[in-house]
């Protein structure tokens, strides 16, 4: 079977007139693991890394950035954002700091999540520090702070284990950015904040009056449009910010789901949703839809999920708090094989994971 490669994906090949060719060897694997502590790589053995699995780099992250919370790929391919307990920063092969993301205009700042938008061109990161007001800062793909936000109070209900998380998405609705914010409701369900500049070029975001909708426990951009995983299936949001039942994608079924994903690869837009073991140790299964296919298809079934990623070739690595595997969603979809590869256990409280290109070699002819 022919499948997508990177080299396809990503306008890296060759300069005529200088007779050179890029070799670009598989993607990296950046995981942030020990608690939002420490970032390691990971070059797995497959179709374009032939050689062994090798851990090639680990660094302790600084005070500063501890615990971190989330690591999301740019769009080059060639770098991650780190978004760290106080700052945002962009990190290479290497894991060496390439640039931190300028402060945003409130202080003080407590990064407790991050969201990236379909396209990979939009970092949304959210502010929650203890006793004080949410607050949201927007980046572009280099770093440049497009907006801040101030979100309408918070009353948090009393937690428990099925009270709904906070979750984000960004989308471009008509080339304007939207932040959308799901958060728990007090009397059950969740309520919805959409964010957006309402005068082209402003630096100041409003946000909307709250929603109320039923429990939300993730969001996920998929092409322009958001999606929840909720109680009855995967729904899309509707302009306003609540749920459409009308749009719950059948392919899913009508049962709940936790967490949500979205990725391209392959040339395809593949839709990753699965249900959580809460905690009671059994096993749920992780489900992929090509868009096409009438029901969406299990990879395979986990406890304690952490995160997803798919690369652009097609290959689906899945992140538990102590291991990591492997499966090659091309084959998956197309004849049931998953081609399933354990590559790390024993791993310590891991938390998020992201895909990385390395440095490209370049030969001459």
């Amino acid at each position: 079977m022919k499948r997508s490669t990177l080299l396809l994906a990503l306008p890296l090949l060759l300069a005529a007139c200088t007779g050179t060719e890029e070799v670009i060897p598989g993607p990296r694997l950046v995981l942030l693991v020990d608690g939002g502590a420490t970032l390691r790589t990971l070059a797995p053995n497959d179709g374009l890394n032939p050689t062994p699995i090798s851990d090639d780099a680990s660094v302790a992250l600084t005070a500063a950035s501890v615990p971190a919370v989330s690591i999301d790929t740019l769009p080059t391919g060639r770098q991650v954002a780190l978004t760290g307990r106080n700052h945002v920063e962009t990190r290479g092969a290497d894991l060496a700091t390439a640039t931190t993301y300028p402060v945003p205009g409130f202080t003080p700042v407590c990064l407790t999540q991050a969201a990236l938008s379909a396209t990979r061109n939009r970092l949304l990161v959210l502010s929650t520090c203890e006793n004080g007001p949410q607050q949201l800062a927007l980046y572009g793909e280099t770093g440049t702070l497009i907006w801040t936000a101030l979100l309408p109070t918070f009353l948090p209900p009393s937690p428990g284990i099925d009270t709904p998380p906070i979750r984000m998405a960004v989308t471009q609705v008509s080339g304007v950015d939207v932040g959308v914010v799901a958060r728990p409701r007090v009397g059950g369900g969740s309520e919805v904040v959409r964010v957006a500049v309402t005068t082209a070029g402003n630096a100041t975001a409003e946000a909307s009056t709250p929603v109320p909708t039923a429990a939300i426990r993730d969001l996920a951009p998929y092409g322009s449009d958001i999606v929840a995983a909720t109680d009855s299936g995967i729904q899309r949001l509707n302009t306003q910010g609540g749920l459409d039942a009308a749009t719950t994608l059948t392919a899913f079924g009508k049962t709940r789901y936790d967490r949500v994903w979205s990725a391209v690869a392959s040339s395809r837009s593949l839709l990753v949703a699965w249900p959580s073991d809460l905690g009671n140790g059994v096993a749920q299964p992780l489900r992929v839809w090509d868009g096409a296919a009438t029901n969406a298809a299990t990879v395979a079934s986990f406890t304690n999920l952490r995160d997803v990623t798919i690369t652009l070739d097609g290959y689906l690595y899945a992140l538990t708090g102590t291991t990591l595997g492997s499966y090659d969603t091309v084959y998956g979809l197309s004849q049931g094989n998953w081609r399933a590869r354990a590559l790390l256990s024993g791993l310590n409280d891991a938390r998020a994971l992201a895909w990385l290109l390395p440095p490209a070699v370049t030969s001459v002819p």
